[in-house]
């Protein structure tokens, strides 16, 4: 297995280094980059390895700047001390994101997923870059807040999202209010699985897999019925009835 080190300590390089070969002596680490603009240029001048192990903060800026000036064909684990970048770690070719000080376990873990994700894939040359493309282009998980805490919150375990006061909240099938680390529902729509996900209203984005029913009303609207409790009644405008009826029968 080729791998790619990105990280800008020495020491932590260096530890990574031999952790690795701890876990497995055919690990091969080709190279280790200290900067955004470092890992660009050995990206452009070299084949791409197996899987990266990517620190987040360099020393000229976020990683995730590498994805905007070259594009990344192999899964990444992101390794980072701070845990406000999970969100956004897996909009890239994230497979595993890892808090430091990392164990040997931990980084045990990743590089099972990785070797299972590959494995899975194994009858199918493009069939990992593939997954990486499509599955990550739509998010899995949501980062909320919990009081003074941050956490994530799965993508299917999300009945219904909705905004009141400006804020995006998060209502989960144990009927959980978050607060989502987000701006707007429109900001959130783009990351959403349409199939599964619908914009009902200007306030609201439903899960189809908690619509109970659903009524028409007059003009043409429609009334949701969610299986979790809603404080106010969920509205189709008559302009979005088709495209609802059109969804609900897809699913």
């Amino acid at each position: 297995m080729k791998v790619l080190i990105v990280e800008d300590e020495r020491p932590a390089f260096e530890n990574m280094v031999e952790e690795l070969q701890a876990i497995d002596e055919n690990i091969n680490v080709m190279a280790g980059c200290t900067s955004v603009d470092e890992c660009v240029r050995w990206l452009n001048k070299n084949p791409q390895p197996d899987l990266i192990l990517m620190d987040i903060q360099l020393s000229d800026g976020l990683s995730f700047n590498i994805f905007k000036a070259v594009q990344v064909t192999c899964p990444v684990i992101f390794t980072t001390a701070y845990d406000k970048y999970l969100g956004q770690a897996f909009e890239y070719c994230s497979i595993d994101y890892l808090l430091k000080p990392i164990s040997q376990d931990k980084l045990k873990n990743a590089i099972r997923k990785y070797k299972n994700l590959q494995s899975h894939f194994t009858s199918n040359l493009h069939g990992m870059q593939d997954y990486l493309n499509n599955h990550d282009k739509k998010r899995s998980r949501i980062l909320v807040k919990k009081g003074m805490e941050f956490q994530t919150v799965r993508v299917e375990d999300t009945g219904y999202f909705f905004t009141e006061h400006k804020l995006v909240f998060l209502v989960d099938k144990e009927n959980r209010k978050y607060m989502a680390e987000k701006n707007n529902l429109s900001e959130l729509e783009e990351e959403l699985d349409r199939n599964i996900f619908y914009r009902a209203n200007r306030k609201y984005i439903i899960n189809a897999n908690y619509v109970k029913r659903f009524k028409p009303l007059e003009r043409s609207k429609i009334s949701v019925e969610l299986t979790l409790p809603v404080s106010e009644e969920i509205i189709i405008s008559q302009e979005n009835s088709a495209s609802f009826k059109k969804w609900i029968g897809e699913i």
